[in-house]
Formats: C-alpha cells, sequence, structure tokens
C-alpha cells in the first residue's frame, strides 16, 4: 500500500514504521507552526502555546528511550523532525532542536557507564544524574540548554566561564549564558559550569536549574537579524543554588562522555543543519511556485522559463541537492551499525559539512531574493525571513571557514606525519 510523503521523508529516507508513527506527530504540528511564523519573527518572541502543543504532541521526548517514558527516537527521528518543523518555523525548529540536545546529556553518560568509562563508585551518580535528565524530558518539561558564553577562546569553539562553588548540599553557580534558545520559555535550563578551582575540560559539569530558581534572569533581549522567535538572548546566574542531586559534578564526567559520541560533538548537531534546510527547502518551493505562475505580460509565459530565471533556478536546486547530499551522508556516518567510519573522520566530515550545508542553504534564500524581484524583497515576506534566519546559520557555533581550517590543519599535519616516516625509513 502506498503512503502519502511525510515532510521528513524529504531528508531522511526509508523510514521504518516506527520512525514514520513518530513523524506522523511531527506533521500535525506544522500547520500550527507555520501560521506563527511571520508573528514570531515581527515580535522576535517564542510564540505563545508552541511549548503546550509540542508537549501535547508527545515530542518533548521524540530521542528519549521509551524505558523512561519517551517516544524512543533516534537521530535520524530528530534530523527528520528538525527538517520537518524547519520547513514551517525555523525559529521554533531551532529551539526544538536545542530541548533536544539535552538527551545527549542523558544518554552519553549512561553509554560511558555501560562501556565501563567510570569506576564503581562513580556508576550511581552519573547514573541518577543521566535519568534525571532523560525523565525530565520525557515529562513533558522543556529544557533549554546552555553552554554557550560571550567569553571568547583561541583555541575551543566553546569556552565556559560560569563557575560552580561547593555549598553544603549542592554546588552554587555564578555567571552569564550569552547563547541558548528558550530563554524564559524552558521549564529547566540544563547548564555547562566549571567546577572551581579547575582549568581543564575535565573540570566541566552539568547542572538542572529551574527557570523560577532564586538568582536566575533572563539577559536583555537583542534585536537578531534572524532566528528570532526562538528566545535566545541567553541567562544569568547570581549565586543560584543546585542541590547535588541535579548535578553531575563528577570529574572527567563531560569529556568521559564525549569519547562515547559517534561524531558530531555530542552526536546530534547534524540536525541543526536540518532546520537550515527545512527552511531553504521552503523558501525554494515558494519561489518556484510564485515564478511558475507568475507569466510576463507581453508573451504569456511563466517568469520562470525566462534564460536568467532558469539559471537561478538552476543554482538554487544545485545548492540544495549539496545540503541534502552532505545531510545524508553525515546522517549515515553517525547512525550506521556497525560504524563505517572511525570517530576521527566522522568528525572531519562533521567539520566540513556543517559550513557546507548553511553556505549551500543560504545560497538557496539568495538565489529566491534575486529570481523573484522587488515584489518578494519585503522584510517580513518568507523570503526576506528566511535569508535572515539562514544568515544566523553562517555564524552559529562556528563558521564554515573554521571547520576548513581545521580539517586542513588534519589532514596536513597527518601527510606531513607520513612523508616524516617514510624519509626515516628510507635512511
Amino acid at each position: 500500500m502506498t503512503t502519502h510523503q511525510l515532510t521528513g521523508e524529504r531528508l531522511v529516507d526509508r523510514l521504518t514504521p516506527a520512525e514514520r508513527a513518530r513523524a506522523e506527530r511531527v506533521e500535525s504540528v506544522l500547520p500550527d507552526l507555520r501560521k506563527a511564523a511571520a508573528e514570531a519573527d515581527r515580535d522576535a518572541a517564542f510564540p505563545v502555546g508552541h511549548t503546550r502543543l509540542l508537549r501535547e504532541a508527545g515530542l518533548l521526548g521524540l530521542v528519549v528511550p521509551d524505558r523512561y517514558g519517551g517516544l524512543g527516537g533516534t537521530l535520524r527521528d530528530l534530523a527528520a523532525a528538525t527538517y520537518a518543523m524547519g520547513t514551517a518555523c525555523p525559529s521554533t525548529a531551532l529551539a526544538f532542536f536545542f530541548h533536544n540536545t539535552s538527551a545527549s546529556r542523558g544518554l552519553l553518560p549512561l553509554e560511558a557507564v555501560r562501556v565501563g568509562l567510570f569506576e564503581e563508585d562513580e556508576v550511581p551518580a552519573v547514573t541518577a544524574f543521566a535519568e534525571r535528565v532523560l525523565t525530565t524530558m520525557a515529562g513533558g518539561s522543556w529544557l533549554g540548554n546552555f553552554a554557550s558564553e560571550s567569553v571568547k577562546s583561541a583555541g575551543a569553539n566553546i569556552s565556559i566561564a560560569t563557575t560552580a562553588v561547593r555549598a553544603e548540599g549542592g554546588w552554587v553557580l555564578s555567571g552569564e549564558k550569552s547563547f541558548g534558545c528558550a530563554t524564559g520559555v524552558a521549564d529547566v535550563y540544563l547548564v555547562t559550569a566549571r567546577l572551581e578551582k579547575t582549568l581543564t575540560a575535565d573540570g566541566l559539569a552539568l547542572f538542572l536549574v529551574r527557570r523560577e530558581s532564586a538568582g536566575v534572569s533572563s539577559r536583555e533581549p537583542w534585536n537578531g537579524l534572524g532566528m528570532r522567535g526562538s528566545a535566545n538572548h541567553g541567562i544569568r546566574l547570581d549565586q543560584v543554588f543546585v542541590a547535588d542531586e541535579d548535578a553531575l559534578a563528577v570529574p572527567g564526567a563531560f569529556t568521559r562522555m564525549l569519547q562515547v559520541s559517534r561524531g558530531s560533538f555530542v552526536g546530534n548537531q547534524l540536525a541543526i543543519a536540518a532546520v537550515y534546510t527545512g527552511a531553504a527547502q521552503a523558501v525554494y518551493d515558494h519561489a518556484l511556485a510564485t515564478l511558475t505562475r507568475k507569466t510576463f505580460a507581453d508573451t504569456g509565459r511563466p517568469i520562470a522559463s525566462s534564460p536568467m530565471h532558469q539559471v537561478l533556478i538552476g543554482d538554487m536546486t544545485q545548492q540544495l541537492e549539496t545540503a541534502y547530499q552532505w545531510l545524508r551522508r553525515q546522517l549515515e556516518l553517525e547512525t550506521s551499525e556497525p560504524p563505517i567510519r572511525p570517530k576521527a573522520e566522522v568528525f572531519s566530515q562533521w567539520r566540513l559539512g556543517k559550513g557546507a550545508v548553511t553556505e549551500a542553504c543560504f545560497a538557496v534564500a539568495l538565489g529566491a531574493l534575486k529570481a523573484s524581484g522587488t515584489s518578494e524583497a519585503s522584510l517580513d515576506g518568507l523570503i526576506g525571513r528566511t535569508l535572515r534566519d539562514l544568515a544566523m546559520g553562517l555564524v552559529m557555533t562556528f563558521p564554515a571557514e573554521r571547520g576548513r581550517l581545521e580539517v586542513a590543519k588534519i589532514a596536513t599535519e597527518a601527510q606531513e606525519n607520513a612523508l616524516f616516516a617514510t624519509l626515516g625509513e628510507g635512511r
């Protein structure tokens, strides 16, 4: 029996029956997301009601295993979901992506425990925190994942200056998180902080902070260029107490959990690029429909038939396909069992892929603007909104140029080492 194609299937091939059932939940919310997209951009505010909408659809537990009360989805489900939501409201899709990244802070520690990366006396605390993250999500709480800060480091993409000081029965957090979706919206903030008197990544710890806790406040909203409805202005923490049960402060726990991630940082970053690709597909469809519907006054032929427009449409099609190919390859690398490439290669592929996808998607929106002319060049129209949203993709976490630089260093240093070894053997 032939079934209709779901939006997420345009990216993720060969959905299993279980994956399709989860994708149908996503499909059910798309009309409401689409209706609110223009208002979210205009008001620079997360749409009221979207938290309830996604909670009632069961989607806040999308990638939480069913044994913890979730839907049991994987990275394939998340990519399909963020892509589909990206076609409707990229801001909501981005915020939903960041909520789901919180699940990795539960799944990866449990996997690290399973493969023996923690000592016997560390296992209870690690397991309890990981399960707390997962059951909180599955229970319908929205988690805001806050890692990034305004402080920069030449040696890392994300630097953590927020500190956690030991107190009786818990920890006291102080610092400022400059970016993280669902500010003032999420029920719980998942905060990465540095344990006092530590200087290395082994001192990083994770904390569950209730939005209404004393000392927690939102930073001033900023007039962002795009993704304006994702509530991404960040939080301040002023002597915020977090109980031990809401902390994963085992030294080295953060770095050990990263060891079991397959590739893109904590194993789900490609789903953020899926948001951009969904937005690019929507603006492509919109432009193509408009250009084929409208005609020239003198010839009656569709505007899309002119040589200039044919070139622009061809360029847009190629750029969109480029985004799909990078994403599908990365998804294969990160989900295939057994793994088909070593972790280092998967990571390098993502460093290139993230930039390639975001640049290709922005090029699609730029092509739509050129092809559609001044009639579609409004600030609040679909093309204008999408162009601004996809411009944000060029600068998030790390730009394409940094990814290419890092991969080039890996490639050239490996070649230098190979040449040195060859010369040494010949002497």
